[in-house]
């Protein structure tokens, strides 16, 4: 097989939650741990970081991530899902798998995937840790895919659990109320391993105090130990001072993730590394010096991301309740004369309690993602009108994004968001 005929397999064997939504879950770790077993449990071999949330998990997987390889560490890196390329999902030292060790490792192994029938995203875990054991990694970043207790990636004994924050997301599997994703969530926290909380809702706080005890897991809240000041953010970096119980930690720390929203997840970070600094020797320089690189080192991409300064446009992956909130309060802090608003959704989310949170004084470009779970820009261009929002619906997410710009004068602003795959084509 070419490596485009393996991907057109997964593509089409597998089915694929980011492709077809909730059919392609599965409500178990049986097809995993069967996986794991015909690999040779290989999740056992190195070490690792187990991250989930319902936002900010990917930019807190590729902050770690960068930060251990600024420290000289074999890092591997696990997210999803991808926005280009299939690779971008399993990474050491921020290069991308291989196309022939993708291709092979569905070769060797076709037999079994005809027997287990894992989702897609249970076999692309298992080429992960197979790969981080094969190339004997010193550290693996892992992000779950959805939820927790019942991810394909809850199987590793991490060296430390991270929950990011907990916001109303895939409600039709992981539960219809907060308390319950929380729940979903609090699951990845492991038998005597530290657990460090990002976000912290206070209704929330019983439910992982709880499940910590019970495992006799050390927690962490972020936000009772790391605060942080914004000084500045530019169109290149932004700047921040950094305390730490209430004493100056570090002054001037420049980061290239433009989302204001970051600021949890770097204070997160320094959350995880205050408790594995001495076990890894990662002093404070490297943490600079991991936070600063952190798109060169691993290509982090999507989030609030200059595409062009001329009109300057901006793309987001925020697709929640919590993310669009996030973006759309930077955006009101934004000087521009109009606001061009590229929007596309998939089918499976609760569009009005979204589209209600968007700015009325926008230009709307309603598109559909090239995959199955797109939502038909029709029907988001209807729901939209319902909440005031007035625009025009395009046949494709490029045509709507060119449209934008063409639109846009010198002193417009161009926003692409609303769903991962719309901004996939775009970046």
């Amino acid at each position: 097989m070419t490596y485009p005929e393996t991907l057109n397999y997964l593509f089409s064997q597998l089915p694929m939650y980011q492709r077809v939504g909730p059919a392609a879950y599965k409500a178990n770790l049986n097809n995993t741990i069967a996986l794991m077993k015909h690999l040779g449990n290989p999740h056992e071999n190195f070490k690792s970081v187990h991250i989930a949330g319902t936002n900010g998990k990917g930019s807190v997987a590729h902050l770690m991530a960068s930060v251990f390889q600024s420290a000289g560490y074999k890092t591997g890196l696990y997210t999803s899902p991808h926005l280009k390329d299939f690779r971008e999902r399993i990474k050491i030292n921020g290069e991308m798998i291989s196309e022939d060790i993708v291709t092979t490792f569905v070769k060797l192994n076709k037999k079994a995937i005809k027997s287990i029938q894992p989702s897609f995203f249970e076999m692309t875990v298992g080429m992960a840790f197979q790969y981080f054991s094969d190339k004997e990694v010193d550290i693996a970043i892992v992000e779950t895919g959805m939820g927790g207790r019942l991810d394909s990636t809850n199987i590793l004994n991490p060296e430390l659990s991270v929950i990011t924050n907990i916001g109303l997301d895939h409600m039709q599997l992981l539960g219809d109320t907060i308390e319950k994703i929380a729940q979903e969530k609090a699951a990845i926290i492991k038998k005597e391993t530290p657990v460090i909380i990002g976000q912290m809702r206070l209704e929330l706080k019983e439910i992982f105090t709880t499940m910590a005890e019970k495992k006799l897991a050390p927690i962490y809240f972020t936000s009772e130990h790391f605060e942080a000041k914004l000084l500045s953010n530019t169109s290149k970096n932004t700047e921040y001072d950094i305390w730490k119980e209430s004493e100056l930690y570090l002054e001037h720390l420049i980061c290239p993730l433009l989302g204001n929203y970051q600021v949890d997840n770097l204070l997160t970070l320094f959350q995880v590394f205050d408790i594995l600094a001495d076990k890894f020797g990662i002093s404070k320089n490297i943490l600079v010096e991991g936070i600063e690189n952190v798109i060169n080192n691993t290509g982090f991409k999507g989030r609030w991301q200059i595409l062009s300064t001329n009109p300057m446009t901006i793309c987001d992956t925020a697709h929640n309740k919590d993310g669009i909130k996030a973006v759309v309060n930077q955006l009101q802090q934004m000087s521009f004369s109009k606001l061009h608003f590229v929007i596309g959704m998939v089918d499976d989310k609760n569009i009005s309690d979204i589209l209600i949170l968007l700015p009325q004084n926008a230009v709307y470009y309603f598109c559909k993602a090239g995959i199955p779970r797109g939502l038909d820009e029709t029907l988001l261009e209807e729901a939209a009108h319902i909440v005031g929002l007035r625009g025009k619906s395009y046949s494709s997410v490029r045509e709507a994004y060119n449209s934008a710009v063409n639109n846009a004068g010198i002193n417009d602003l161009v926003f692409i968001s609303g769903s991962t795959f719309v901004v996939a084509e775009v970046v």
